[in-house]
C-alpha cells in the first residue's frame, strides 16, 4: 500500500509541478550553469547504494588548485532561495517514482556515515529513505544528530499510513513557513563522522 501510494501521489505531483520544474530548471541553467541536478550516492533500505536527485544549488567555483571552495562561498542568493523553500528537493520525486526511495521515512545520509551508526540507528535502513520524515517535521536542519537518528528509528517502529499523512501535512506547513530550515552552510551541524570521532 506504501509504494502504490508513493508512486501514485509523486507521479501526479510531478505531472502538476511539470511547469515549475522546467521554470527552476531553466533558471539553475541561467544563474548557476550546468548541470542542473545534483546527484550523489547515498544509502538506501538494507544499505543498498542509489544515486539522490536534486536541484542543484551552488556554483562549480574552484581556486587555483582545482579544489571546490567552501559551501558558504558558492552558495548564492538563487540557492538560499531553493533550499528555504524545499524546491531543491522536486527531483527527489523521481526517485520515489523509481523506488529508491519514500515520500515519507528517514532521510538518506552521506555513505561515509555508515560505519558510526549504533546497531540501533541501522535500523533506519530497514525501510525505504524518504524526502520528509519524522525528524524533519520536528526541526528539520535545527535537530542535533543523537535525536535525530533516534526520530529516525522511533519512525521505523511506529510507521503507519496515518503516521505518513501526518507527516506529509506537517512537512507542508513546516515548508509554507520556513519553520527549522538552515540554509546558510556556515551554520549547519557538524557531520556525524567528525562528532562519533570527538566523542
Amino acid at each position: 500500500m506504501k509504494r502504490g501510494f508513493d508512486f501514485i501521489v509523486a507521479f501526479f505531483v510531478l505531472l502538476t509541478l511539470l511547469p515549475v520544474i522546467i521554470v527552476v530548471a531553466l533558471l539553475i541553467s541561467f544563474k548557476l550553469g550546468s548541470p542542473i541536478l545534483f546527484t550523489q550516492a547515498r544509502p538506501g533500505v538494507n544499505g543498498k547504494i542509489f544515486k539522490m536527485m536534486k536541484f542543484r544549488t551552488m556554483l562549480d567555483t574552484k581556486d587555483e588548485n582545482g579544489n571546490l571552495l567552501p559551501d558558504d562561498e558558492r552558495m548564492t542568493k538563487f540557492g538560499t532561495f531553493l533550499r528555504s523553500t524545499s524546491l531543491d528537493e522536486l527531483p527527489g520525486l523521481l526517485n520515489v517514482i523509481k523506488g529508491d526511495m519514500s515520500l515519507v521515512g528517514p532521510r538518506p545520509l552521506l555513505v561515509k556515515y555508515l560505519p558510526y551508526y549504533s546497531k540501533r540507528e541501522s535500523r533506519r535502513h530497514d525501510v525505504r529513505p524518504g524526502i520528509t520524515g519524522w525528524a524533519q517535521i520536528q526541526g528539520r536542519n535545527n535537530v542535533g544528530w543523537n535525536e535525530r537518528l533516534e526520530y529516525d528509528v522511533w519512525y521505523v517502529e511506529n510507521q503507519s499510513f496515518l503516521l505518513d499523512l501526518k507527516i506529509l501535512c506537517l512537512t507542508v506547513l513546516k515548508v509554507l513557513k520556513k519553520e527549522g530550515v538552515v540554509v546558510d552552510p556556515r551554520s549547519t551541524m557538524r557531520d556525524l563522522d567528525d562528532e562519533r570521532n570527538s566523542d
